[in-house]
């Protein structure tokens, strides 16, 4: 009967496993600096955390749990359970921590039982005894009464309030921010009320339903299995449950006349799906167990000898149940048991907030203003400008800086120079009979270089006007060509910024200034030099 209960819940279950599937990335479980979810007893330990005195925020307030379910509700007892059967619960919810919660659980349930073999030694059952006759323990009739044999059939009545410790196995995840479901499982102790009748006599007819026993037992090969069996029987029996079962008289307590009150304990195990910050479903099933052998109103089965014997095996009864659970409270946050608690730490490691992190510190060991990652040329002499690069400025290209050359611009035909940057010029006596050959000028060295802000590859005003510049020197020298130098990072992006930079500088140049493309390369250098900078350099 058990295969047939999870049969039934089979369609329900992959619904929930669709809705698992089908959950969309839900955000960050909360922000950890929101005081409105620190209750006032625990805004010490925030202000500390705050205040960079203690490592970890104060718990924030979560959510009640408010849930109803439905399901399948039996007794695994000495007679068959005849499914389906019902029942119903109501719970409320508080979470204690991000791992451990407590539940307290009302259950209401209705179980069947029906056995399809018949029985004759049923003389140890005082609800069935007073009804049909029945042979004495060792013998095999009562004298001056023929034997009769029963099929066992029961209805149980449950209700049961208990508190239950539940542990979430899954909300502690390292390699994803949240989930849209949460298993569980945990167990808990309670109080259970049970009343048990049997369905012993036909209260129209008012008889028993000894000749439809007598009618199922003496034919056997027309009912060859439980289901006809069953089937003959329900046809055959109406659904009154007249007769109180055995309870154990006054060996249990009892409430009012028939219902009796045990101890119970249970285990329990499910699935919930998030449908939203308030609401979710569950699948579960709840297994309780309870001291005491008469939940189907049977306690003795037959051995092998014939003779009635105690079965020595408690009753339990099984809740396998679908439940819709709703979050309420204001100014909370979910129930923790939806929250990774990894969630701040990661956070925090991945974009700081709160940690203290040193300043920054960039050094520039030579003093030039270009900081060490990007100078090319560490030990500039103190006082001499520097290009972009940290390299130490030489006008006229003739290999003494500009701090240190006593003339500033020496003509190409005067080098190379001195110590001090003076060159030698041809004696002019020696020249009055040359024939001067046409020479080409020289091409312009002193080319400006470009700035750019972030990733953006846009030509700024100041950038136009330098451009200009150039074009006019490029006009001035027809000969000469230009190369256009970035110095992206090694990433793709850097390099694919770099490459749109250097082709608008080309492009504006070609387009808005007239120069040939002919005359103009281009050149991205991973690692060359600060990566904001365009350097343009006679080709």
């Amino acid at each position: 009967m058990s295969s047939k209960k999870y049969k039934l819940l089979l369609p329900v279950f992959l619904l929930l496993v669709t809705g698992v599937f089908a959950q969309k990335k839900s955000g960050s479980g909360y922000d950890v600096y929101d005081t409105s979810v620190i209750t006032n007893k625990r805004m010490p330990q925030q202000n500390e955390f705050w205040n960079n005195s203690y490592n970890f925020p104060a718990k924030p307030r979560n959510m009640w749990e408010i849930g109803i379910s439905g399901g399948l509700f039996n007794v695994s007892g000495d007679v068959p359970t005849v499914i389906p059967t019902i029942g119903f619960a109501a719970h409320v919810r508080k979470a204690f921590g991000y791992l451990f919660s407590l539940r307290l659980q009302y259950l209401n349930g209705t179980a069947k039982g029906l056995a399809w073999n018949p029985s004759y030694n049923f003389s140890r059952n005082p609800a069935l005894s007073q009804v049909y006759s029945a042979p004495i323990q060792g013998s095999t009739t009562i004298p001056g009464r023929p034997a009769e044999n029963v099929y066992y059939n029961y209805k149980n009545k449950t209700q049961d309030l208990s508190i239950q410790g539940i542990f979430t196995l899954n909300n502690i995840r390292f390699h994803k921010q949240k989930t849209g479901w949460v298993l569980y499982a945990g167990a808990g102790f309670g109080a259970s009320a049970y009343e048990t009748k049997i369905n012993a006599l036909d209260e129209a007819a008012g008889t028993n339903y000894s000749a439809l026993y007598t009618t199922l037992s003496s034919q056997p090969l027309v009912y060859k299995n439980r289901k006809d069996v069953r089937k003959a029987l329900k046809d055959g029996m109406d659904d009154t449950y007249e007769t109180p079962a055995e309870n154990n008289g006054e060996r249990r307590p009892k409430l009012g006349d028939n219902q009796t009150l045990r101890f119970s304990t249970s285990v329990l195990a499910g699935i919930a799906v998030k449908l939203s910050k308030r609401i979710n479903v569950a699948l579960e099933n709840r297994h309780t167990f309870i001291h005491d052998d008469l939940l189907d109103g049977q306690q003795w089965q037959e051995q092998a000898t014939g003779d009635p014997a105690l079965t020595g095996n408690w009753d339990s009864y099984n809740y396998l149940s679908l439940g819709l659970n709703f979050n309420l409270g204001a100014k909370s946050v979910e129930p923790l048991w939806w929250i990774n608690p990894l969630d701040y730490a990661y956070g925090e490691l991945n974009n700081p907030k709160h940690m203290k992190l040193p300043k920054p510190v960039f050094d520039d060991a030579d003093g030039d203003g270009v900081i060490d990652q990007l100078d090319r040329e560490p030990n500039t002499p103190a006082g001499c400008p520097v290009d972009t690069h940290g390299v130490t400025k030489d006008t006229d290209g003739d290999g003494v800086p500009d701090c240190k050359d006593k003339q500033l611009i020496t003509p190409t035909e005067c080098q190379p120079v001195d110590a001090d940057g003076i060159g030698k010029c041809p004696d002019p006596e020696c020249c009055k009979n040359i024939v001067a050959q046409p020479t080409t000028p020289p091409c312009p060295t002193d080319y400006p270089s470009l700035s750019f802000k972030g990733n953006s590859n846009t030509l700024t005003n100041d950038v136009k006007a330098m451009l200009a510049t150039v074009a006019a020197k490029m006009k001035a020298n027809p000969t000469c060509n230009i190369n256009i130098n970035g110095y992206p990072e090694a990433s793709k992006a850097s390099q694919a910024v770099c490459q749109k930079r250097v082709e608008a500088v080309k492009k504006h140049l070609v387009e808005k200034e007239g120069i040939s493309a002919d005359r103009i390369t281009t050149n991205c250098e991973v690692g060359g030099g600060d990566k904001n900078t365009i350097d343009i350099k006679s080709n």
